[in-house]
């Protein structure tokens, strides 16, 4: 498809969850949905908003940093799955300059991850003090694109267990610079003990959160925080606490309870009305592309499948502030043969990914 010719997509168009058109089209770019003059090329089937990712890593890997030839490969992976919208939930890389390339998915980024001293894993994070908490958040809030990512939990060695980063004092005063910067704060949290904090302390958002309970799972809904459960990665819990058996004992049988009663903890959020979205954590130990496997992770949670794909489509691009199928938005969607609606499986097979308003795959 060359630079000049209009893309016109028909059949079911999915505006919304029940906003369905017939059809739409592409010209510069941006989406339209009044018939330009000409011709134009056709793609029929089933369309939906580019997917999000609301948790990967662009620019790491297990290691840490990577080459931008690695980079450009996991943004492709990730293009050629439908996924077209990524929010970089911390990476020590710089990858400004996808932002130029008009066939890339389109980055959000939350800059370094912020860690306590050899709280995290090695080469990826700004490791500091409480003292430090602030400068660096402020710094990440001033290169970010509006977020920034805190580790607020991680196995303390001492205790043998996992445990809160972060003093009290410290991450308020560090959230409300986050906002008066004008950036949203999330963090990394596993366990039960770092939450109430966070969340009493101005929290917008927390990933994994398999630590909730009972007790903080309203104060969440209250809150409005939001959770993306990254459940392809939660899958991996057994695995890890069998390396750390040996050597810590109370994380590994911790890591175990949190890894068992996962589907629960996303269920109880879900149900109490703590907003939900779809994110992988692509990027570190695992692969890019697996957005769709965890639309279908959310679903075996109970979650239903219309508010599955919301956490992946419309619902998430909302709460990420970025347009779906709309009048003058950027042409990223993607087209299936089938009603993903009637079954997320759909997702792991597009027919067709539109990268601003240009067939790429």
């Amino acid at each position: 498809m060359s630079d000049h010719e209009v893309l016109h997509v028909q059949g079911r168009v999915l505006v919304g969850p029940e906003d369905v058109r017939d059809e739409l089209w592409c010209v510069d770019g941006r989406i339209t949905f009044e018939r330009p003059p000409g011709e134009a090329l056709t793609v029929t089937g089933w369309a939906l908003p580019g997917l999000v990712d609301a948790h990967c890593h662009v620019g790491l890997d297990r290691h840490g940093p990577v080459d931008a030839d690695t980079a450009e490969k996991q943004a492709l992976t990730d293009r050629d799955a439908g996924t077209l919208l990524l929010r970089d939930a911390g990476s020590p890389s710089d990858t400004r300059w996808m932002d130029d390339r008009e066939d890339l998915p389109k980055i959000i980024r939350a800059g370094r991850h912020i860690a306590r001293t050899r709280r995290y894993i090695r080469n990826y994070a700004h490791e500091i003090e409480p003292a430090d908490l602030v400068a660096y958040v402020g710094r990440e809030a001033r290169r970010s694109d509006g977020w920034v990512k805190l580790v607020g939990d991680w196995i303390d060695r001492e205790v043998g267990d996992l445990t809160a980063c972060w003093p009290r004092p410290e991450v308020e005063a560090a959230i409300a610079e986050a906002h008066r910067l004008g950036a949203r704060v999330t963090a990394h949290c596993f366990a039960e003990d770092s939450l109430r904090d966070l969340v009493e302390a101005g929290i917008d958002c927390v990933e994994h959160a398999t630590g909730l309970t009972e007790e903080t799972i309203p104060l969440f809904a209250e809150r409005g925080v939001a959770i993306v459960p990254t459940l392809v990665n939660i899958a991996t819990f057994p695995h890890l606490a069998d390396g750390g058996r040996e050597k810590f004992p109370r994380w590994s049988a911790h890591m175990r309870r949190l890894h068992e009663r996962r589907y629960d903890t996303v269920r109880a959020a879900y149900d109490a009305g703590v907003p939900v979205f779809v994110g992988t954590d692509a990027g570190g130990s695992l692969a890019h592309g697996l957005v769709a496997e965890e639309v279908e992770e959310l679903t075996r949670a109970g979650i239903p499948p219309i508010d599955a794909l919301s956490a992946t489509t419309w619902g998430a691009r909302a709460w990420l502030g970025r347009p779906a199928l709309e009048e003058g938005a950027p042409a990223d969607l993607v087209v299936y043969d089938e009603d993903p609606r009637a079954d997320v499986r759909v997702l792991a097979a597009p027919r067709r990914i539109v990268v601003n308003g240009r067939i790429t795959g």
